[in-house]
């Protein structure tokens, strides 16, 4: 399901914006340092693990998600403000893998019009939150875009950020309003709430979940699906949530899982985008970095950036952690495993 352009055009594009075709080979770059805080997190990241640089040169990376198996798959990540895909192997490095990839309009629309979170189908499909277009979309296998939410109640949706597909195909997904050119105060914006929404399998039809954050973002579920993880991007209460999840899909009052507020002041960053491991453990960007939490909201330790971090995935055999944080895209190995 790769998007293939002509490779004049491709490498005529990355050479213009700085970006390499291939892999260097170069001596690995790392970023940041690795913050131990408690005696499990050893058991989660090694010792002499390094946070490595794969590429770097993009003006604001999202929305990771690994594609395809351990042996031939490939990293799929957006470029928010320049309303791009890219794909990374090892084998051919970064290239171009769709644009306009969240704004099909022909007019200005803000810094941030391209697709935010990706994530995989039931079928494996390649699904994105577009702020642009402010919708959730699927990529059909026989090619094009196919629409499965753009709006509440007859009302557009501020712009989608970042999903998650529960086992049953439902698709689950935040929508704040930072893709709207003006965000909150944009004349364009339809509803006066930001929330967590439902796209039901089979039926696509939309339930609104909860409307207890202010600024949603990043979404994950717990390995048995019975608690739903979503971070806020709010600087005034920079926190992530919990909600159980009931029997018919739908969630109850959500918990204060834990508070990075106080860390807002040291750090540049918000809690962002979130990845969950087979044995429960949270992989949450925040303010500096990937901060790293049992499933009781014990902080166990820190992957630090130093800048903004916006999102992380696990690929390849399910133990990399890829990282997109700010302007690269990083990997970490972990003893971890990611949820398939």
């Amino acid at each position: 399901m790769l998007l293939r352009f002509a490779s004049l055009v491709i490498l005529g594009w990355m050479t213009m914006t700085g970006i390499s075709h291939a892999q260097s080979s170069t001596p690995k770059r790392t970023l940041g340092t690795i913050e131990r805080l408690h005696p499990d997190f050893d058991t989660l990241v090694p010792a002499d693990a390094a946070l490595e640089i794969l590429e770097d040169g993009f003006t604001w990376t999202e929305g990771p998600v690994w594609m395809g198996d351990a042996q031939n798959g490939y990293l799929l990540f957006t470029d928010i403000p320049r309303n791009s895909i890219f794909s990374w192997t090892k084998f051919h490095g970064i290239s171009l893998f769709m644009q306009p990839s969240g704004y099909t309009g022909v007019t200005y629309y803000g810094l941030e019009p391209g697709a935010n979170g990706l994530l995989k189908d039931h079928d494996g499909n390649l699904v994105m939150c577009e702020h642009g277009d402010r919708r959730v979309s699927v990529l059909t296998r026989e090619g094009g875009k196919r629409t499965l939410a753009d709006n509440y109640q007859g009302k557009r949706f501020n712009s989608p950020n970042d999903g998650v597909l529960k086992s049953n195909g439902d698709i689950y997904f935040t929508d704040p309003p930072y893709g709207l050119p003006r965000r909150e105060n944009d004349p364009r914006r339809e509803l006066d709430f930001c929330g967590v929404y439902r796209i039901t399998n089979g039926t696509r039809e939309i339930t609104l979940l909860t409307t207890e954050l202010e600024r949603p973002n990043g979404i994950g579920f717990s390995p048995d699906e019975k608690t739903l993880y979503v971070a806020q991007s709010d600087p005034k209460r920079a926190i992530w949530m919990s909600f159980p999840v009931k029997e018919d899909g739908t969630l109850g009052s959500g918990k204060l899982f834990y508070d990075a507020t106080d860390q807002v002041a040291k750090y540049p960053g918000l809690p962002d985008g979130l990845s969950v491991d087979q044995a429960g453990n949270l992989w949450a960007s925040g303010p500096g970095g990937i901060y790293v939490f049992n499933s009781k909201g014990t902080l166990l330790g820190r992957i630090v950036t130093g800048g903004r971090t916006s999102n992380c995935c696990f690929g390849e055999d399910g133990t990399t952690l890829f990282v997109t944080a700010d302007s690269n895209l990083c990997r970490i190995s972990t003893k971890a495993k990611g949820i398939p």
